[in-house]
């Protein structure tokens, strides 16, 4: 493919993606509980009084739709930068153990010092995130070689095993109390709120402009870390930069939406089938399709659960792990 025919490409794929997640905001405002129509979605949006039942259902619903939107972006993103930190395509972020660490960080919050807020559940989440990935990252650093792919991988792998037994073993002589972690373990974005969102937007922000600025140094290390280093790149260096704008990205939304699985590993491999090994194109087009396959998952979940709804984490994992098994048939997965 000429360098010219794979720019369009990329360019095609990330306005495609854009017009995707445009449709899919339109109808997250559409559907649910109750349906709403086109005149009632641009009232809710535009008048500032006098509005009527389904005007108030819109308003209603406009923080779930934008927190759905950064939520899916930021899981993509978490996703493309872990599969570059580690060179394992199919790796997503809880390679590092980042949505295990914040889990286990919560359950152990709410069991045991009773927290019950969005502020506290995002200072136990990301201070779990981060602790799972630096304990991670120390223990694939150990012996020769450093902090190569696979020990990443299988550090996290261990790690996170180990976590999920200690959240079972907390939560098993609890169980009448863990009504909240319950909920928040299946993954929704139904709880968002305004303050929810400006809560976590400055983090977000911040792992997001870490990513693109790291996208060069994460794409020498695709090389190999001997060429890296001869492209003055220091490869311990750019993986600690990159594991921790992706503790950043998933462990900011994972306080609020809980652990949504898929997203950040279906995306960012599919995106690499369509725009190639770059990571520039990979990040956008990630933030994107995590974007509209998250409010995708969460309006297929409000329709087939109403009167109530099916959470979108759930409906993720059903979606995925096909998608997911057919991309790998159909496509030869290469090392990055």
């Amino acid at each position: 493919m000429t360098r010219g025919r794979l720019t369009r490409r990329r360019v095609s794929t990330v306005a495609i993606c854009a017009a995707a997640l445009a449709t899919c905001a339109v109808l997250s405002l559409a559907f649910g509980a109750r349906a709403v129509g086109f005149g009632e979605i641009y009232g809710g949006l535009f008048k500032k009084d006098g509005l009527s039942i389904g005007e108030i259902v819109v308003r209603e619903r406009i923080p779930r739709t934008v927190f759905g939107c950064i939520a899916g972006a930021a899981l993509g993103m978490a996703g493309a930068l872990m599969q570059a930190v580690t060179r394992n395509p199919l790796a997503d972020p809880g390679i590092l153990g980042v949505n295990t660490g914040a889990a286990l960080a919560v359950v152990s919050g709410i069991a045991f010092l009773g927290i019950d807020t969005l502020k506290q559940y995002l200072i136990f989440a990301l201070a779990g995130a981060a602790a799972s990935a630096v304990f991670v990252y120390a223990i694939g650093s150990l012996g020769r070689g450093g902090a190569t792919p696979i020990k990443l991988a299988l550090a996290g792998a261990a790690a996170s095993a180990a976590m999920s037994s200690l959240i079972s073993a907390v939560l098993l002589p609890r169980a009448s109390q863990m009504n909240a972690y319950r909920f928040w373990q299946s993954g929704s974005i139904g709880g968002a709120t305004w303050d929810a969102i400006a809560a976590v937007a400055p983090l977000l922000t911040i792992g997001a402009v870490i990513a693109v600025c790291s996208s060069g140094q994460l794409n020498a290390l695709a090389l190999g870390d001997d060429v890296a280093a001869g492209l003055g790149v220091h490869a311990g260096r750019a993986r600690l930069i990159g594991a921790a704008a992706g503790v950043l990205l998933c462990g900011a939304t994972t306080a609020i939406a809980g652990p949504i699985g898929f997203v950040g590993l279906m995306i960012p491999h599919a995106a690499r089938l369509v725009t190639g090994p770059d990571l520039r194109w990979i990040l956008p087009a990630s933030a994107f399709g995590g974007a509209v396959i998250l409010l995708a998952a969460d309006v297929a979940g409000r329709l087939l659960g109403r009167p109530g709804e099916i959470e979108a984490g759930l409906v993720t994992a059903f979606i995925g792990a096909p998608t997911l098994i057919v991309i790998v048939l159909r496509s030869k997965v290469r090392t990055l």
